[in-house]
């Protein structure tokens, strides 16, 4: 039965907006969440994302949650910033506040992120603030963002279709079209649009482990990526004692979670000292408001010493300036070309999408949980298997149709894993 037949029979398409939010609801906290009764839930979310917010508040205290904490993003508040504040503005951030959240999560809250803010927000604005605040941000979310990192907290990741977004992806369409096809989308890609959602995530999570499983099996030390073209010839070295993941972890608090709805990847760390060569972006990367578009880097000892782009080069630069690890990969991950995601077609112009529709790299901060008893490890430690450490962690996708990706053997011997994009 195809996706379309299916989505016929389950008679998703007659339920209304407000009955398909429920789904997505129920889906992020049941699945992405795994939230336990009694606990405490942090969430963030963009303003026009309410529906969705609300939807979710239900569920978690269906689930048991004993409170429900939401923070509002608000996009024109954003851009006030930039039109309006002293230059001093760009180099502060709340600290207090995230220390605040970081604190809630110490103490067991978990972490639920409403992905919809305008991708393209400050495509306009002085790179140089654009900078400024996000090392800031960064900067002030480092003790909570650590616990995200290290998994040791249950935490997902969703999305709300909202205006800016959808007319961005969907650009000519009138506004209400344009929303109610992103909405289309994130239902299909975030697997709600079936009879039993959860049962779907439940297989496609054991789908995605028994690849993880045979990768791990594998111990490869390193990747290698080389596309048709020619503008990919990558060789990712592997962080000693690596552990590939996906479809699901098991967060330090005992609570078993899928961090990002969507996900079809499986990821692993890669050694900061090891990775060489050049790569290309096949996909745009929107990062914190800016559309970064045709990267091209070259890597030297596991650096990056070129780096240029067609659009958004400036912000790129800053970016891999932020500190010492971010023009050092944190992350690679492998995503078949056949995903439902990339078969859609569809420019999200969200990493939470693109990277799942893309094999990948992350420029920055190292999953602990990526290497073997990691978790336990402190920063030292990490850092002599390989593990990069950096304020920032920023995906974007190398991957293609057109490309071939080998598992190389610590002998040196090379094992075909993707051809043309697809696993052999």
């Amino acid at each position: 039965m195809s996706v379309a037949e299916e989505v016929k029979a389950t008679g998703f398409d007659a339920l209304t907006l407000e009955e398909k939010l429920d789904r997505l609801a129920e889906v992020a906290v049941k699945v992405g969440l795994g939230l336990k009764e009694g606990q405490e839930l942090i969430m963030s979310a963009p303003m026009e994302a309410l529906p969705l917010a609300r939807k979710i508040t239900e569920q978690a205290y269906k689930a048991g949650a004993v409170l429900v904490t939401t923070l509002y993003g608000d996009d024109p508040s954003v851009l006030s910033r930039y039109q309006y504040a002293k230059d001093a503005s760009f180099d502060y951030a709340a600290g207090w506040l995230m220390e605040g959240v970081a604190n809630g999560f110490r103490k067991g809250a978990a972490r639920l992120a409403i992905a919809g803010a305008n991708p393209a927000l400050l495509a306009k604005e002085d790179p140089a603030k654009v900078a400024r605040a996000n090392v800031a941000a960064s900067k002030a979310g480092k003790p909570a963002m650590e616990l995200i990192t290290r998994h040791e907290i249950n935490w997902t990741i969703v999305a709300a279709a909202t205006p800016e977004w959808a007319k961005l992806v969907f650009p000519g369409e009138p506004e209400e079209t344009a929303v109610a096809k992103l909405w289309e989308a994130i239902f299909a890609s975030s697997r709600v649009n079936v009879e039993d959602p959860v049962a779907e995530w439940k297989r496609h999570g054991e789908h995605l482990k028994k690849r993880v499983d045979l990768l791990n099996a594998k111990r490869f030390s390193a990747l290698h990526f080389k596309s048709a073209d020619g503008t990919t010839d990558l060789k990712v070295g592997l962080a000693d004692d690596h552990l590939w993941a996906g479809g699901g972890t098991m967060a330090g608090n005992g609570v078993y979670c899928q961090p990002n709805i969507p996900t079809e990847e499986c990821f692993t760390t890669p050694h900061k000292d090891r990775v060489d060569g050049r790569v290309r972006a096949t996909k745009p990367l929107s990062h914190q408001g800016t559309l970064i578009e045709n990267i091209a880097v070259r890597f030297e000892g596991g650096k990056i010493v070129e780096a240029t782009a067609t659009a958004g080069e400036d912000v790129l630069n800053r970016l891999i300036s932020t500190d010492e690890g971010a023009r050092r990969l944190g992350e690679v991950a492998l995503v078949p070309h056949n995903s439902p995601i990339a078969q859609s077609g569809i420019l999200f112009w969200n990493t939470l999408f693109d990277e799942n529709a893309a094999s990948h790299i992350a420029l920055g901060q190292a999953y602990s949980t990526c290497l073997i008893g990691g978790e336990k490890m402190d920063a030292a430690q990490l850092a002599a298997l390989g593990a990069n450490e950096s304020l920032i962690h920023v995906d974007w996708m190398i991957g293609s149709a057109e490309m071939d990706v080998d598992g190389i053997a610590a002998d040196g011997t090379a094992e075909p894993l993707m051809r043309k994009g697809a696993w052999v």
